[in-house]
């Protein structure tokens, strides 16, 4: 074949070649546009919760609503349900009730699941397929307090600590998995910053009628301290953590930062500030490929660490039996007591909303209220649960795995301090846990610069 007849050929290739790229960059712009609608989706849907808990029927409002908004994301985008629910997982208003409604963060993460499951990537990696090994094995152990106890609450709950840690992943996987994981832990950090600015805003002008108090928010967030300070601490850690994957500007990070630390001050919150020291100093101590980071922050945790030692201490010592620290005290020896009348199994999940005890309190600590809900035999499903989950993500590859591994120990460290299973408190973690574990399986599977090459090169590598 002569030159003459071969340039066509070439001539084709090569315009074989160009229209891939121009395909490449519909399928890139198009993703632009579903990127923007579910930022814009995400904030409706905040808007929505907003008015709905204020509404004359807000559960019904609100379940509607998500049910319509969530088929259309879905149409649009198949992970939009499970970015927008990143977010959304912050509001714990009560959906048929303050007393015992469902929380909005519990019924988002409902909604938000079956998208995941049905439409999310595969296969899954094997660090997220041993996190969800690792809560079977609790959830099967837990499941004899179940069939010992029988009570409506008791089932209920079983489940519910299910959606909080497996439910959780899956959700944050889909959304990590498809390439939002950068916006989907975007618009939580953003929902945190508003809450961060209330916060901070409440304090300021309770100190300027002489009033230090912790802060408690009320409508149409209604959020209390311990609370507040833990998903500030969440919100804390992501930008000081910024992973290089989330390509965030450094200096937004830290005013953000910045901003986080204040408002997790103004809650007072003592397990938020602990965790939050723990969770920083992993992050500083561990190597990281992408960035240096400064050992001076070391110094701050450690300050924080002694100064909340010394606030317990003197709580204990002061002799008040109706202080923070000492009626934990008294919770753990009733908790104690209530075990040893059924050491093995337990009394079951959520006893203290049964009429079965004088006592009506949620043990404020993980394994005192593992220990007297399912017993020793739970008290081993939940060891477990902690170790595989520590275990595996401390071996993820650092750039995607420090946040994952930092994020869930700080809410194992908040749960020897006060309540472990409740709502967002546990779901947000493990769901920003399953948004790194999903954007590390997203990176694999599109390393960057794979369509980056020159046209003759790529034409070289297709003969």
């Amino acid at each position: 074949m002569t030159a003459t007849e071969a340039r066509p050929v070439g001539d084709a290739a090569i315009e074989a070649v160009r229209r891939h790229d121009a395909k490449a960059a519909g399928h890139a712009t198009g993703s632009r546009r579903r990127l923007r609608l579910a930022a814009v989706a995400g904030i409706v849907t905040l808007g929505v919760v907003v008015s709905a808990v204020t509404a004359e029927r807000p559960w019904l409002i609100l379940l509607v609503a998500a049910l319509v908004l969530a088929v259309g994301l879905t149409l649009r985008e198949p992970a939009a349900v499970p970015v927008v629910a990143v977010p959304a997982l912050i509001v714990i208003n009560r959906v048929g009730g303050e007393a015992g409604g469902l929380s909005v963060s519990d019924l988002v993460l409902f909604i938000a699941l079956w998208p995941a499951l049905l439409l999310g990537a595969r296969p899954f990696t094997t660090p997220l397929r041993s996190l969800l090994w690792g809560s079977a094995v609790y959830q099967a152990l837990v499941l004899f307090t179940v069939v010992a106890n029988p009570y409506a609450a008791n089932a209920t709950e079983w489940f519910h600590s299910w959606l909080l840690v497996a439910g959780a992943l899956l959700v944050g996987w889909a959304a990590g998995a498809a390439g939002h994981g950068r916006l989907a832990l975007g618009l939580y950090v953003a929902a945190a910053a508003v809450v961060a600015v209330v916060t901070c805003a409440t304090w300021l002008l309770a100190a300027a009628a002489g009033r230090f108090d912790p802060v408690y928010l009320d409508q149409p967030l209604m959020m209390h301290k311990n609370y507040l300070g833990c998903v500030l601490a969440f919100a804390a850690l992501i930008v000081y953590a910024r992973p290089s994957w989330l390509r965030w500007n450094d200096a937004w990070c830290m005013a953000l930062l910045g901003l986080f630390v204040a408002a997790v001050l103004a809650s007072q919150s003592r397990q938020a500030m602990i965790g939050l020291a723990l969770a920083v100093a992993v992050v500083s101590l561990r190597p990281d490929p992408a960035r240096r980071r400064s050992k001076v922050v070391l110094v701050v945790v450690l300050a924080v660490a002694v100064v909340v030692v010394a606030l317990v201490r003197d709580q204990i010592d002061s002799g008040d039996q109706h202080n923070s620290a000492n009626q934990r005290l008294t919770w753990f020896g009733q908790s104690l007591a209530i075990w040893e009348q059924y050491p093995v199994f337990g009394a079951g999940l959520r006893w203290w909303y049964t009429d079965r005890f004088p006592e009506r309190f949620q043990p404020p600590n993980a394994e005192f209220e593992v220990l007297s809900s399912a017993g020793v035999v739970g008290l081993v499903g939940f060891g477990i649960l902690v170790l595989v989950s520590l275990v595996v993500l401390w071996r993820v590859d650092p750039r995607f795995g420090t946040l994952a591994f930092a994020i869930v120990l700080m809410r194992f460290t908040q749960g020897q301090f006060d309540l472990f299973w409740v709502a967002a408190q546990v779901s947000i973690p493990f769901a920003v846990a399953g948004v790194c574990l999903g954007a590390q399986a997203h990176a694999g599977a599109h390393p960057p610069g794979r369509h980056a090459l020159p046209i003759d090169a790529r034409l070289e590598a297709a003969r």
